[in-house]
């Protein structure tokens, strides 16, 4: 096997596909299905199976498909190890939950650029399950998740201590005024599946006698404020973000009680990865009585 037959296979078993998978890694179909039919000549086995709507891993090759990602992540990892030898350099390639992002990483990012502005910085946004998944199988450095994360893989360090409630139109009082109106329907407002603080209101409704709802998916934290506070329904945050909308004249905060109403947010990363020196500035930073290095700046105020 070489690199290019991995590449290309990973790419068609992402994609499903030889035309999306020659677009995804910037070659020509005729390229992908040489390189697909080389590495399966030389396993002796077929990898795919071909239909009418692209192409289907075999059994063969979803046993193949977690080793190559393995291999192609660790090449990954050992190049930025190898270039690894300046503390104000490097990539961080971050993952955060919507809600983290908007609130709470302005400042700890800010801070960090601050200190650190030959670091390039990325941020990408999606729901726990995907962010733990993204760690796993090392596509980003670090994620900031709802706990508790139980993996023998993943080690999470605590950053933020958040209150949630439900979120609803100004006009509905208290939780006994959601269950009158409920009666002539209720929606909920969610992010996509994989989002913990989306099952978390599954079992709030649930212990309020509201097991029946429809759902409305949204990718976007201000689409989710903005429908709540036209009365399209309610939705369950954290109080930070209610605090902070620009809706918030429009919205009414309802506090929940027992466990659903508070959840940590984790910091959570391979505990096998090589930790580069920008990702440990980043850690110093969300670590205030840690050891701080030459020329860092303090761990900020929010995060004490």
């Amino acid at each position: 096997m070489d690199l290019n037959e991995l590449t290309t296979f990973t790419a068609v078993a992402r994609s499903g596909g030889i035309s999306a998978a020659a677009r995804e890694i910037h070659t020509v179909q005729s390229n992908v299905t040489m390189r697909i039919k080389a590495l399966e000549d030389e396993i002796g086995l077929a990898l795919f199976e071909r239909h009418s709507r692209g192409m289907a891993l075999t059994e063969a090759g979803l046993r193949l498909l977690p080793y190559a990602e393995r291999v192609l992540s660790l090449l990954r990892e050992a190049k930025v190890a190898a270039r690894d030898n300046a503390a104000e350099q490097g990539v961080l390639q971050l993952g955060s939950m919507e809600t983290t992002a908007a609130i709470r990483l302005p400042p700890l990012l800010a801070a960090f650029h601050q200190a650190w502005p030959a670091v390039r910085l990325s941020l990408q946004t999606g729901p726990t399950a995907q962010l733990v998944e993204g760690v796993l199988r090392r596509e980003i450095d670090g994620a900031f998740v709802a706990g508790p994360i139980q993996h023998d893989e993943i080690a999470a360090l605590p950053v933020f201590e958040e209150t949630l409630g439900l979120v609803t139109p100004e006009a509905i009082d208290d939780l006994d005024a959601l269950r009158r109106s409920a009666s002539t329907g209720l929606s909920v407002l969610t992010f996509r599946p994989g989002c913990s603080y989306r099952q978390r209101l599954e079992q709030v409704l649930a212990r309020l006698g509201l097991p029946s709802y429809a759902r409305l998916e949204f990718g976007t934290l201000d689409g989710i404020l903005g429908c709540v506070a036209a009365g399209v329904g309610i939705t369950l945050l954290p109080k930070a973000v209610f605090m902070q909308s620009a809706q918030r004249e429009t919205l009414r905060w309802h506090a929940i009680d027992g466990d659903e109403g508070a959840v940590t947010t984790l910091f959570i990363r391979r505990r096998d990865a090589y930790e580069s020196r920008a990702l440990q500035r980043f850690l110093g930073l969300m670590q205030p009585d840690a050891a701080a290095p030459p020329g860092s700046a303090p761990a900020h105020p929010e995060l004490a």
